[in-house]
């Protein structure tokens, strides 16, 4: 392992050990409070831009397999982790972390303290950083962070989100067997808008007995109004994805363009940020966001407290339910995590009931969403 410097816009500066991609990279560190799962979230199109913080202090020891990618690559910039764990032991694993993040070119970095990272964060708030094995003084990194962009300022979206449309063909992993199921005679086809879309909020989908037909971010309103009008498809799910969603005027409109025709629609974490922007309600950024996989929320309509999976950064605001009703609500900070709205065939929630990784107390929600387009909404 090789020296690997640390800048971050409140001033600290310090050194790691580094592993994964080498180079220089900048982005926004946040901490991610999940045991479990690290490929998963490492995979995750929405920490697109961003160095995730691990507080599980172990990463590394169960390895990588192709299996538990959630995307077709990593798009973070890095990893914080406080041991990197060479050795590896799942009978599941086919390769170290290590070269698992030297093909995704994301950065590792180990030997820190991330005890205290964490606790940083959460007094100062999610900030901008920068790492690198190629600049190792305090003065050269914070001149290259300060001519870099900002995340709120750059449109991810435009690179995660697939370039054509496919049929998404498999459904949920069966724990036991080890393999994927295929659904047989779905119930009803959808479209999934993808913004930044995990494979398994797509085998949820699947499994629950829908054929999905996964489109880029900018596909016309019309194109999904047209199938919607013949029958073709019953609905629209919008997925989730990175960045800021203010930025992401093309895909509010098109949502907007949606909703006026009355398609049902289903959006999980971004997508239900872009549906409140749709409808004139703008997002706010939170103070370090939500990552993990120990949120409670709580179903207002069944009073159940679910323990979700969670990542993101912004929310919805408060004034929303003068359009909408909260069916969920955050018990960590009260913020809102699910909505329906009002006069229109929508609901959507912050939380991620795909859980991957994570708690399936929440899954039932792809089961509500077929009910709710083969009543067309009502």
């Amino acid at each position: 392992m090789n020296i690997i410097s640390i800048y971050l816009e409140n001033g600290l500066f310090f050194y790691g050990e580094s592993f994964g991609a080498t180079g220089t990279a900048v982005g926004e560190i946040v901490f991610n409070t999940s045991l479990t799962g690290y490929q998963e979230i490492i995979s995750d199109p929405s920490y697109a831009g961003q160095f995730i913080t691990f507080t599980t202090s172990e990463i590394g020891n169960v390895g990588t397999n192709s299996q538990d990618m959630e995307s077709n690559k990593a798009y973070c910039k890095g990893i914080l982790v406080r041991n990197y764990s060479k050795k590896y032991s799942n009978f599941r694993a086919e390769n170290d972390l290590d070269s698992f993040l030297k093909t995704q070119n994301v950065m590792g970095i180990t030997d820190v303290d991330t005890r205290f990272l964490t606790k940083m964060i959460r007094q100062d708030g999610a900030m901008m950083m920068i790492a690198s094995t190629e600049f190792h003084t305090k003065d050269k990194l914070r001149e290259i962070l300060k001519n870099s962009q900002r995340i709120e300022e750059i449109n991810y979206i435009e690179e995660v989100s697939t370039k054509a449309s496919y049929i998404h063909k498999t459904g949920v992993f069966d724990s036991e067997k080890f393999i994927y199921s295929v659904p047989d005679d779905p119930k009803a086809k959808i479209i999934a808008i993808d913004f930044g879309i995990k494979r398994n909020i797509l085998n949820e989908l699947t499994t629950a007995g829908l054929q999905v037909e996964v489109v880029p971010n900018n596909t016309k309103s019309e194109y999904i109004i047209n199938k919607f009008i013949s029958g073709e498809i019953k609905g629209v799910f919008l997925s989730n994805g990175p960045g800021d969603p203010i930025v992401l005027n093309k895909e509010a409109q098109i949502i907007s363009e949606l909703s006026e025709k009355n398609v049902p629609m289903f959006g999980i974490c971004l997508g239900h940020q872009l549906l409140s922007i749709a409808h004139g309600y703008k997002t706010r950024k939170l103070k370090f966001g939500h990552h993990g996989g120990n949120h409670p929320v709580k179903n207002l309509k069944t009073g159940a407290v679910e323990i979700t999976a969670q990542n993101h950064n912004y929310s919805v605001p408060d004034n929303i339910t003068e359009i909408a009703d909260v069916t969920h609500v955050n018990l960590f900070d009260k913020t809102i995590e699910g909505l329906i709205y009002r006069d229109k065939p929508i609901f959507s929630v912050q939380h991620h009931p795909e859980s991957s990784p994570g708690p399936k107390e929440s899954n039932y929600i792809f089961r509500q969403f077929v009910n709710h387009i083969l009543s067309n909404g009502k």
